[in-house]
């Protein structure tokens, strides 16, 4: 995998070990940390190797590593021991919240969650 990084993106530094980060997971085509603003008991930032803009982004230039994200979202889920159910939240934009442009997955859980998100 060709995977060049923006060498502004707190992300991509993140990824190359350029920034400080509580990783609990990795693999080939991501990588999984703990959110600094953390807005439920667990809540873990799940980011492709490649950097894009946004999930679109992402699935648009390089629709196979889609499906490798989110099933890292999963792992994280599992491995947070979050059995009872974790919501996965995508933004994309910065009118749907989306402060740092690097596609991302948030995994929330260890507590209810509510409807409509905000």
């Amino acid at each position: 995998m060709s995977v060049t990084p923006d060498p502004d993106c707190i992300f991509c530094k993140i990824i190359a070990g350029e920034l400080p980060a509580t990783i609990v997971h990795e693999s080939e085509h991501a990588v999984g940390f703990r959110d600094l603003d953390p807005q439920a008991p667990t809540h873990v930032l799940v980011i492709p190797r490649r950097h894009a803009a946004d999930i679109a982004t992402l699935a648009a230039q390089a629709p196979e590593e889609v499906a490798p994200l989110f099933a890292a979202a999963g792992a994280v889920a599992e491995s947070e021991g979050l059995t009872k159910g974790y919501r996965m939240v995508a933004n994309t934009g910065a009118e749907a919240q989306q402060t740092v442009f690097h596609a991302h997955v948030h995994v929330l859980g260890g507590r209810p969650m509510t409807w409509p998100p905000g």
